[in-house]
């Protein structure tokens, strides 16, 4: 009986390689697809906190344009990096939604500056988190960095259909032409993805995106006031709002840094998985987390809230397979021009929430479905399950359950309602203290051989 016939390992594709650059006119418009696909996401935050703090509207256009010009710079030092960091991968950076759970009642009892000088502190302890990284990377097993990418799509969904609704507190939530805007673009996205062929195929999402915009215009769905109100140039001011040093305000900050900084290694795991097809090397994860920090004390100096590396591009790249981290400099290099001219970037802001979320939709689930991918890499034995079980339990049934958290004091209570925290903190734990795990050196090996097979993949 002769011996089977070895699968051949797939050639590897322009598609796969970070470190590959297409065409500079398909690289353009794929880079403005991962821009399109964060930019809502990007700018609410700070459109959230200057409704906070009282912000005239010049205020907040002012705030939007801070965000995107760090985001556009905190983008270009992942993906080119800047000596240790930076995880030279396609990581676009954004103004970051973990944060806002404590970041809004601090700025309502201390005022924006305590906030900005709790990030660029929180920001700093990242950094040493990532130089450290490599010591205790064995404490993040593919079951523990599989239910954190997960429970980020599952936790994410919601705001995808929240989006499609079009948006949370919109007079219109829910209204048959938001609904059937978002399932325009579902459907346009998924036929150019499954039906498309090369470029078509890869800015699928895109395609949905303008295909939408257009339809939204034609709708009168469309708001230019933005737009108009913004100026053509204006040069960002670091320290506009001064800066404050709080201690509570840091400790609530630095508690929230350590669940970004998980969230950081569950995206980068998810991008090489997901897209590249092979497991993160350690100096990818280290400089990747050191760049999130980095670009949280950066955003703190140019009046922003904290930065991190954002999902749904994530879901993005996995979706489409596209691993070049030189597409995301060029969107890196599109959000600085969003922020040097403010009217650019309103244009893209006055795309309607349900264009953006029939997109999210479907870049949400694919995150979840490299927490998937990741989780299988380890046996599913009865002690992967029980862990397992009780990290999703938490991480989807707290949530849900406001009183909870409601009942816990202060930071603690705020932890809970995201439940990523909790589940995190239960992955850990139990995979640590659970008999029945494999060694540490064994773990090491694996990740030595990991690195050494896609070093082979990437001479």
């Amino acid at each position: 009986m002769s011996e089977p016939t070895p699968t051949a390992r797939p050639s590897r594709t322009i598609n796969q390689d970070p470190d590959a650059m297409p065409p500079l006119g398909k690289a353009v418009p794929l880079g403005l697809q991962h821009i399109m696909a964060m930019f809502a996401g990007n700018v609410t935050p700070p459109i959230i906190i200057a409704g906070v703090i009282g912000a005239t509207t010049g205020e907040q256009i002012f705030l939007i344009q801070v965000a995107l010009f760090v985001a556009g710079v905190s983008t270009l030092v992942q993906t080119m990096g800047m000596g240790p960091f930076g995880a030279r991968l396609p990581i676009v950076q954004g103004t970051s939604f973990g944060f806002l759970p404590v970041a809004l009642p601090l700025a309502k009892a201390f005022g924006l500056p305590a906030v900005l000088g709790a990030s660029l502190v929180a920001g700093l302890l990242q950094i040493l988190l990532g130089a450290c990284l490599k010591r205790i990377r064995h404490w993040f097993s593919p079951v523990v960095t599989g239910i954190v990418v997960l429970l980020i799509g599952i936790t994410l969904m919601p705001v995808g259909l929240k989006y499609a609704a079009g948006g949370v507190g919109s007079d219109d939530f829910a209204s048959p032409t938001n609904l059937g805007l978002a399932l325009f673009v579902l459907t346009v996205t998924i036929t150019a993805h499954q039906f498309g062929r090369g470029f078509l195929k890869a800015a699928s999402v895109l395609v949905g995106l303008v295909s939408g915009y257009l339809v939204a215009i034609a709708l009168g769905m469309v708001d230019f006031d933005l737009v108009t109100d913004s100026t053509w140039f204006a040069l960002p001011r670091p320290f506009a709002y001064g800066m404050e040093f709080s201690f509570t305000a840091i400790l609530g900050m630095a508690l929230i840094m350590f669940v970004v900084g998980l969230e950081t290694i569950g995206n980068i795991s998810a991008i090489t998985m997901g897209g590249a097809g092979r497991h993160a090397k350690d100096k990818e994860l280290s400089g990747g987390v050191m760049a999130d920090g980095l670009a949280t004390s950066f955003a703190a100096l140019f009046n922003t809230l904290p930065n991190t590396a954002y999902a749904q591009n994530v879901g993005l790249v996995t979706l489409t397979g596209v691993v070049s981290r030189h597409v995301v400099t060029i969107g890196g290099l599109l959000l600085i021009a969003m922020g040097l001219f403010p009217k650019l970037g309103g244009l893209v802001a006055a795309m309607p929430h349900a264009v953006l979320g029939g997109a999210g939709i479907v870049m949400f689930g694919m995150i979840a479905s490299a927490g998937v991918k990741i989780i299988k890499e380890c046996e599913l034995d009865q002690r992967a399950m029980l862990i397992i079980a009780v990290s999703l339990s938490l991480g989807i049934g707290l949530p849900a359950v406001d009183e909870i958290a409601n009942t816990m004091p202060g930071q603690l209570g705020l932890l809970l309602k995201s439940g990523l925290v909790p589940a995190a903190v239960a992955a850990l734990v139990l995979d640590a203290i659970l008999p029945g795990k494999p060694g540490r050196q064994a773990t090491q090996e694996h990740t030595m051989a990991a690195n050494a097979e896609s070093a082979k993949a990437n001479p």
